[in-house]
């Protein structure tokens, strides 16, 4: 008798189950608006590093509820139109970004020598990036004393209120058209006047400071947040100049690879405070003129493929060879490090530290693990592509 009650109370679960099952399958399949968002998202937003379309839909009595949170108005118009086509009931209840905050003070401007960005808001969150003194970045949404930014290169991610001075816009435009300054040495300081006997801040290469004057052997200088301070003339160089000045080389490239020799490796690190592989060909190039993608899996999307099968003859100093994974029927190509050719068969690349590796197998510095698992080389130096960011052209920092 015992077994035989057991035996209905387990039937009648399972039956509820499946009734249940059932029901929410139906309530999937009922739903076509999922498949639009999918469509919508593949098209806009493939990669979530750089794009926000965080969209969803649940289905509500005889209509759906639109709902989530995107900073790509034209993706979201693009949805809306393919719902209103199919003649789709819908609820909107999307946030375009930025938020009603921060309509009119949409740009901020990195005031410490380098900001750590997050993947989330939080000090105890992943080191997703950096961003140095003087970066404009884009300010989307706060979660209190975080902020969502997209830096020059659409990277997304958070910074604390330490790191950024919101502007409101018509500061932004007057910040651009100011006369600035360029730190050129690795590391430094700015200075409260020009005895040198107290510090106003640290600054890393390619921090900029709007100029205020010219003081004889410095540069009187401001920072976003209004401060003043002293720069030596030896370890910096007007904007302008530098900009004008700029002809990146192969030998330019290497001469900078090397000044940040020895640098420790930092997941997440894009200065000379410490880099990871990707951190350290963006901080390469970006001294010489050029603004990379921010990780190694995107930096492989940007310039020109030279070599697939370990024909190093093909390289030119320069080039960034990539390793990971091999596609395979069933998975695609997965970069995990990316290194910047110098010739001689040898590769500068950081790991463990920015130090340089040979693929010759006689070489005392031969890197058979790299090698191993080579992929491919791409050109980036006198490439023209909207993935690297040519700031004699765009602007960035003055107008």
């Amino acid at each position: 008798m015992k077994l035989r009650i057991n035996s209905n109370i387990s039937f009648i679960a399972l039956a509820g189950l499946l009734v249940l099952g059932s029901c929410k399958n139906e309530e999937e399949v009922k739903n076509p608006i999922l498949e639009y968002i999918d469509d919508v998202k593949t098209t806009y937003a493939p990669d979530k590093r750089v794009a926000l379309f965080n969209i969803d839909s649940k289905a509500v009595k005889n209509s759906f509820v639109l709902k989530g949170e995107s900073n790509l108005p034209e993706a979201v118009k693009e949805l809306k139109t393919k719902l209103n086509e199919a003649n789709i009931t819908y609820i909107d209840s999307i946030q375009l970004l930025p938020t009603e905050e921060f309509k009119n003070s949409n740009w901020a401007i990195v005031k410490i020598s380098v900001a750590n960005l997050r993947s989330k808001a939080g000090h105890s969150q992943e080191l997703a990036t950096q961003a140095t003194l003087g970066t404009p970045v884009k300010v989307f949404k706060n979660d209190g004393d975080w902020y969502l930014i997209q830096t020059p290169d659409n990277y997304l991610a958070w910074v604390d209120k330490g790191g950024i001075e919101i502007l409101k816009n018509d500061d932004f435009k007057t910040w651009k058209t100011a006369k600035k300054i360029i730190y050129t040495d690795i590391t430094g300081f700015s200075y409260t006047s020009t005895t040198r006997q107290e510090t106003v801040s640290d600054l890393v290469a390619g921090s900029i400071l709007e100029l205020v004057a010219d003081e004889g052997s410095f540069y009187q200088v401001k920072y976003p947040d209004g401060r003043l301070a002293f720069v030596k003339k030896e370890e910096a160089q007007t904007y302008n100049s530098w900009l004008a000045a700029l002809n990146p080389t192969e030998e330019s490239l290497v001469a900078t690879s090397k000044q940040l020799m020895g640098l420790p490796y930092l997941w997440g690190g894009t200065s000379s405070k410490g880099v990871d592989c990707s951190g350290f060909t963006k901080t390469i190039y970006f001294l010489n003129g050029m603004v990379l993608p921010r990780d190694a899996s995107q930096q492989v999307n940007a310039g020109t493929i030279v070599d697939k099968d370990k024909d190093f003859s093909k390289l030119a100093v320069g080039d960034l060879l990539f390793f990971g994974r091999p596609a395979t029927d069933s998975t695609k190509q997965r970069v995990v490090h990316v290194g910047m050719w110098i010739g001689n068969n040898q590769f500068i690349h950081s790991s463990g530290r920015v130090h340089i590796s040979s693929i010759d197998k006689e070489a005392t510095n031969f890197d058979e693990f790299n090698l191993n698992r080579y992929l491919q080389s791409n050109r980036m130096l006198h490439q023209n592509t909207e993935a690297i960011l040519k700031l004699k052209k765009a602007k960035l920092f003055m107008d």
